[in-house]
């Protein structure tokens, strides 16, 4: 399986920016007996943290940085 790369993340990252300021310009409407209710401020408050970590993660290069080792 193939890792997220910076392409995928950004796209993810513009998509809960989006629903954030959906859900800012209403949380639920009614039209006809019929309603919506839109996901969390929240719960998309953290996930656009989580996509913006792994931005900025891919974006230094990722992976695990090691300063001071000594090579053996």
């Amino acid at each position: 399986m193939a890792g997220i790369t910076l392409e995928v993340a950004e796209a993810k990252l513009e998509l809960w920016l989006t629903a954030e300021g959906k859900v800012a310009n209403g949380q639920s409407y009614s039209i006809n007996n019929r309603s919506l209710t839109r996901a969390d401020l929240k719960e998309i408050r953290a996930t656009i943290d989580y996509w913006d970590g792994k931005v900025n993660k891919l974006q230094r290069g990722g992976g695990i940085r090691i300063t001071g080792g000594t090579p053996l």
